[in-house]
């Protein structure tokens, strides 16, 4: 099921799915990502958007690597998600930040105000070396950590510890009330899963809707960042990564990647759309190498 949309020709567009936000607030208002994430898709959201608009109807929408999530929140705001959604992560750690947010909203806000008031460089240690039970405690800390690391970086040694040093920032927005109600209730319908990305064979039905962005190749060796969790994501992971993509293709499922413009992510996926995209990135110990760099979209519609 190799199709080949999108490779000439304009795009079909739906009701109400605009590329980008227009004059006068043209796309809907709700929940942002509550963390930051590295490679984060808020920047590549039109060029998103615009793949999956291409679709009259997909049914459930499932999302394995849910990272930041904006994807999701975007699709949700703009009602794009008429069936059940899937969100997983084999972290636990980053899930249950979420299940935090979902099922434990006040609690969560209630303690990351009390981060925000007692942030310092002593707390921060402190709360970074600390192992709280709640679940509500454990989303607020990796919440709090989040937004006061530095460059929001999501890190964890091989023991699956937190390991990213304290940000220099003047006045980190460390409790945003509004937008953890928003997406609580962005949430709340939500599947929740600690699971690896190869769940979504079992899950996923034909139909359905699958956005896989895995941790990015490396596109030297300098610029290997993988460790998000305690295992990495190597060019084996990369490669059973594909085998998926190539099983869900074949249940007839719609399935969209994104990853580094690499030649080895290219001949991983020389069968389908490969549609190189522009993004910006700001994690390099180098500021002169910062900027834009070409990623690629895989797409089986």
């Amino acid at each position: 099921m190799k199709h080949g949309a999108g490779q000439s020709g304009e795009t079909p567009r739906l009701p109400g799915l605009t590329e980008a936000p227009g004059p006068g607030g043209a796309v809907p208002k709700g929940p942002v990502p509550f963390l930051k994430w590295v490679g984060g898709k808020r920047q590549l959201l039109p060029e998103l958007l615009r793949r999956i608009g291409r679709l009259a109807t997909f049914g459930a929408y499932h999302e394995p690597f849910v990272g930041g999530g904006a994807l999701f929140f975007e699709l949700w705001s703009r009602g794009r998600l008429s069936g059940p959604v899937r969100l997983s992560d084999n972290n636990p750690n980053l899930i249950a930040a979420y299940e935090g947010v979902k099922y434990a909203v006040e609690q969560v806000i209630e303690l990351l105000r009390e981060h925000a008031r007692r942030h310092d460089k002593e707390h921060y240690y402190a709360t970074r070396a600390a192992r709280p039970d709640s679940l509500a405690a454990r989303a607020a800390r990796i919440i709090y950590l989040n937004r006061t690391c530095f460059n929001g970086l999501f890190r964890e040694n091989s023991r699956g510890e937190f390991n990213v040093p304290m940000g220099r920032y003047v006045n980190p927005r460390i409790c945003d009330e509004a937008n953890l109600r928003a997406a609580a209730e962005a949430l709340r319908d939500v599947r929740i899963d600690t699971a690896p990305f190869d769940s979504v064979v079992e899950a996923a039905a034909p139909g359905d809707l699958v956005y896989f962005d895995p941790p990015y190749h490396p596109v030297s060796a300098t610029a290997n960042f993988t460790a998000y969790q305690r295992d990495g994501f190597g060019e084996d992971d990369q490669r059973a990564l594909a085998g998926v993509f190539r099983a869900l293709d074949a249940n007839g499922v719609h399935v969209l990647l994104s990853n580094s413009c690499t030649e080895f992510v290219r001949g991983l996926y020389a069968d389908f759309v490969v549609e190189n995209v522009s993004a910006s990135r700001c994690v390099n110990s180098r500021a002169d190498r910062r900027g834009a760099v070409w990623e690629v979209l895989v797409g089986n519609f």
